[in-house]
């Protein structure tokens, strides 16, 4: 191009161009001889909007009383042929302020009218975004100029009517279009004080129109206002699924917390409960009633005992309180409470569902959550007893629910809301100091063990977020019991009753809750306390192998022997005082391995080992539960003739005494110390084909112990508990189990695979979308492991192999995108926080070294690259990052600094250079529509002013590649993929908004 002119000349040229308008107008050329001989004048150099030709003939045409037709036809038919700007003709116009002068304002509005609806802008970025300013400073102007018509109406001017209703409708015309309302959400972001104006002359606009007695000008008036205030919430703005009443993926969260996460947080479930109802757009009322038909379902499916209280305790004390959290979200104009009275509105309708709820729980199960529910303020008082009143008008319509009623059963929601506040006084009472009353202790351990007193508080301590502590004080218990100085036969037997139950009672909570909630914070120093040291290295758990030859199995050889005489030998007492009990523990192993190997040898005969068990569980409850463990891992070591010894040896200790027992709350030790043994030969006994009769105690110890069904593999099982569960339509408790057994063994990539495959089998619609519901909450058991296999594995493995193109096809390509977006979203938004207890629980397996699949070094072409350029028509484009020009693969997370080393991270990045990578290719396919589907997913299920989303990771090139996606060719869906809080994201947008 050639050099533009120094200067001194621009000035001139400005100078001329007044001259050459003025000689125009003497001289009467028509429009298009203007516009001729004007490029005769200035044949090269500075364009028309840098010598502000808009400007200039804007200013010529108003100077009398009346604009000038023939500067203005010249005005005209320079907008017409282009030669200058939209946004220097409206920065022009609203530099006018004169809004007494009627005709020049309605010359203006007419000129507005010419283009106001259909502005675009194809030059550079910084030319939209000045497009995007100049519009903010029309819309100012417009609306200045009403406000003043409106106040000549008032005073009574008759042009003011013809004035407004002309101002009224070109405001309506330039803010229908929703392209304007994102240049000027654009705008507002560019230039927050122009937008505080807007807001000024809208609130002025109101004051002037309600003192107008017009009602249609008014309305008019209002819905312009409306308009306008829409503009900064464009995004926000989702309507509600309406047509929808059940919600599978709320059930399956609710119901898969309450079954295998009692003790887990309470923000994290909030959050993905909220994240849910936000991606699934789930009215409030009916978010919360799926809520609480989860609780009652998981109350009447749940196996009588253990988790049938932790079901109460999830239903009764956790969810009021994850309600009154999700109160605390901003609802927007609806009022929480009212939403709450709403769902149990709904839910009195289900009387079924009530009925066999209240049928289980031997209660008005209602009448006590409403109770709960008014205690935490989520019910106004009125609306309580309107319900309560309701349900017991239902409850008449049933006359077996009241017969059925046991009186003598005390029902276990009372029992647990009564525990609630127990659970506190004996954590107050266990804070004194243990060797003041020791006595006193013990009754309150003993009253804790007797009935089901023992998993109530459990449970409620769980529900609470209590539990945690409630191990630490018998952990400190349990570690005070170890020190002995000069005590009496009486002293000794507390001690070693204090010791014995607090041992069991951390056994039962480790086996019933997870072992991680009876560790200490790995911060803590100090000795780690005995019973943790115990539990990590000697404690058979699922899944975990001991080696029975471990050092902490072989202790000191004298205590081992004297151990030994002891139990051999029957006087008791001696027992009682001699022993430090952790001590005992640990030398147990040693001692039951000196005396199988007399027995195996013939030097002990079976009456023997029959005192010798009798003497070790006969007294303390906690050695007999040592020597099991041992005898568990050494099981596992021996051939199959060498077990039988070891077998009956754990049939011994695991049997009824042969003799009578007095000691003090013997039997409720025995009952705990069974279902403990229970748990830990649980695994042994499947493995050797072995049957040992367990004391029956009343209750199903291991409800959901062993479920998938023998000889058959495990991919039949995982397809056919899908299919069942898609065709019910909602997962069920066992269900969950069954799918987590399946995670365990098969593996997170094995696992997700083959959900994938089966979600890609479906081609009825309506069994796509439950199907992704479904899967959605299924993958929770493991999120983030999941996450990072779905879109670091298989998704890059469909999208870039063209055999599989095919199963991408709509309705399955769909499901599976909106599938991954909410994986996606889901795994970033927690992946900052803490892993649950229940994910910590498994065992990682390395999916793949993340850093060799997506080096940090751009300099070495990722293998996610060189799979994509294997398949491309040009190699070269893709075969690395670097090779493609700097800017192509620039993402808002790169200027906002995230951390890459972080494999979500790695693997989000390297899934939108993929999908800019297709949308950029030459050849479109069924992969080039799923990535669509992906990105209106990402769109719709899209907070406002999100920074954090995942779509930073999107390379800011892809933005342009998009819009020439049809279906995504609109305003709304740019504003929404690109991060608006960075300039040049807002000029990305802008730029693409501008030339749609």
């Amino acid at each position: 191009p050639p050099l533009s002119p120094p200067p001194q000349s621009e000035a001139m040229k400005v100078v001329n161009l007044k001259q050459a308008i003025l000689q125009a107008w003497k001289e009467r050329w028509s429009d298009y001889q203007w516009a001729i001989n004007m490029k005769k004048f200035f044949p090269k150099g500075a364009t028309w909007d840098i010598l502000n030709l808009a400007e200039a003939l804007l200013e010529q045409a108003m100077i009398g009383p009346s604009p000038n037709p023939l500067i203005l036809s010249y005005l005209k038919y320079a907008i017409s042929s282009q030669m200058v700007s939209y946004s220097t003709v409206l920065t022009a116009i609203s530099k006018f302020d004169d809004f007494s002068r009627d005709l020049c304002i309605q010359a203006l509005l007419d000129i507005m009218d010419m283009f106001c609806d259909r502005l675009s802008c194809h030059g550079k970025a910084e030319e939209c975004i000045g497009l995007c300013r100049a519009l903010l400073s029309a819309l100012h102007w417009l609306l200045r100029c009403t406000i003043a018509s409106a106040e000549r109406l008032r005073e009574g001017t008759t042009a003011g009517e013809k004035q407004l209703t002309m101002c009224l409708q070109r405001l309506h015309k330039i803010l229908s279009s929703t392209k304007n309302r994102a240049l000027l959400h654009i705008a507002k972001l560019e230039e927050a004080s122009s937008w505080t104006a807007i807001e000024q002359s809208l609130l002025k606009l109101g004051d002037t129109f309600a003192s107008l007695n017009n009602s249609h000008l008014q309305s008019q008036a209002e819905e312009c206002g409306a308009l306008v205030r829409s503009i900064p919430i464009m995004l926000s703005m989702h309507s509600e699924q309406l047509h929808k009443t059940g919600f599978p993926t709320v059930h399956a969260v609710v119901l898969l917390e309450g079954t295998m996460n009692l003790t887990g947080e309470m923000q994290p479930l909030v959050e993905q409960l909220m994240m849910v109802k936000r991606m699934q757009r789930i009215p409030s009322p009916l978010f919360i009633l799926e809520i609480w038909k989860a609780c009652f379902v998981g109350l009447i499916e749940s196996p009588e005992g253990t988790e049938e209280l932790k079901w109460t305790a999830f239903t009764f004390l956790k969810i009021p309180q994850v309600l009154v959290k999700l109160k605390k979200y901003p609802q927007g104009d609806k009022d929480f409470t009212e939403d709450v009275n709403c769902a149990f509105e709904f839910l009195l309708k289900l009387t079924p569902l009530l009925d066999r709820a209240d049928q289980r729980c031997n209660c008005d199960c209602i009448n006590l959550l409403l109770q709960e529910c008014s205690k935490q303020g989520l019910l106004s008082e009125m609306n309580k007893d309107s319900l309560t009143e309701k349900r017991i008008a239902d409850r008449e319509q049933s006359p077996w629910l009241k017969s059925a009623e046991n009186a003598n059963i005390q029902p276990n929601p009372g029992l647990i809301l009564r525990a609630e506040p127990t659970v506190t006084n004996i954590l107050k009472t266990m804070d004194a100091d243990h060797s003041k009353s020791p006595e006193g202790l013990l009754g309150v351990l003993g009253h804790m063990l007797s009935g089901k007193s023992l998993d109530l508080l459990l449970a409620a301590a769980a529900a609470t977020g209590k539990l945690k502590s409630f191990a630490r004080k018998f952990i400190s218990l349990n570690e005070f019991t170890k020190h002995i100085n000069g005590e009496n036969s009486k002293a000794a037997s507390v001690r070693a009753l204090l010791f014995d139950i607090s041992f069991l009672m951390l056994c039962h909570v480790a086996q019933t809750y997870g072992s991680e909630v009876i560790l200490s914070e790995s911060s803590t120093v100090g000795e780690v306390p005995f019973f943790e040291t115990w539990m990590q290295m000697c404690m058979p758990e699922e899944g975990k192998i001991l080696n029975p030859d471990h050092p902490c199995f072989r202790p000191d050889s004298t205590k081992v022997e004297s151990l030994v005489a002891l139990l051999n030998n029957t006087s008791e007492t001696k027992l009682v005082q001699i022993l430090k009990w952790h001590e005992a523990c640990l030398s147990i192993s040693a001692a039951i391995l000196e005396i199988l190997n007399a027995w195996e040898n013939g030097v002990l005969a079976f009456e023997s080992i029959q005192k010798i068990t009798d003497n070790i569980k006969g007294k303390v409850c906690s050695l007999a539960v040592c020597a099991v463990a041992w005898l568990v891992a050494h099981v596992r070591m021996l051939g199959l003739d060498e077990r039988e010894k070891s077998l009956q040896m754990i049939r011994q200790l695991v049997g009824p005494l042969s003799s009578e027992n007095t000691l003090q709350f013997y039997n409720e030790r025995v009952v705990i110390m069974s279902s403990i043994l229970e748990h830990m030969c649980a695994d042994v006994l499947q493995q050797t084909a072995t049957q040992i009769k367990f004391p029956c105690t009343g209750m199903d110890t291991m409800p959901y112990w062993n479920l998938l069904p023998p000889k058959r593999p495990i991919k039949e099982v995982l397809t056919s508990i899908f299919a069942e569960v898609l065709e019910k339509g909602w997962v069920d408790s066992r269900s969950i189990h069954v799918f987590d057994t399946l995670l365990h063994m098969g593996g997170v990539y094995w696992f997700c695979n083959n959900l994938v495959k089966e979600l890609l089998k479906e081609t009825r619609k309506e069994y796509t979308l439950r199907a992704v519901e479904l899967l959605y909450s299924i993958f929770c058991l493991d999120m983030q492991q999941v996450t990072l296999v779905l879109l670091g594995h298989i998704l890059p493995g469909l999208l870039t192999d063209s055999a599989k193109w095919q199963s991408l096809m709509d309705p399955p390509g769909t499901a599976l995108a909106k599938l991954a977006v909410w994986c996606a979203l889901s795994s970033y938004s927690t992946h900052k926080g803490q892993a649950s207890s229940r994910q910590k629980k498994r065992h990682r397996e390395d999916i793949e070294d993340y850093i060799s699949l997506f080096p940090l070094d751009d300099t070495q072409p990722s293998k996610l690259m060189r799979l994509l350029s294997s398949n491309e028509d040009d190699a070269n484009v893709l075969s690395s990052p670097t090779d493609r020009s700097m800017n192509s693969s620039l993402s808002a997370s790169q200027l906002h600094t995230v951390n890459m080393r972080d494999p979500l991270n790695r693997v989000l990045a390297n899934l939108f250079l993929l999908i800019s990578s297709i949308l950029g290719a030459r050849t479109a396919g069924p992969h080039t529509q799923f990535v669509q589907w992906f990105m209106e997913e990402c769109v719709d299920c899209l907070e406002q002013g999100s920074r954090g989303s995942i779509l930073q990771f999107m390379p800011f090139t892809t933005v342009s590649e998009l819009v020439k996606v049809s279906a995504m060719s609109s305003p709304k869906v740019v504003l929404a993929i690109t991060d608006l809080s960075l300039p040049l994201g807002r000029r990305v947008a802008a730029k693409a908004i501008a030339a749609l």
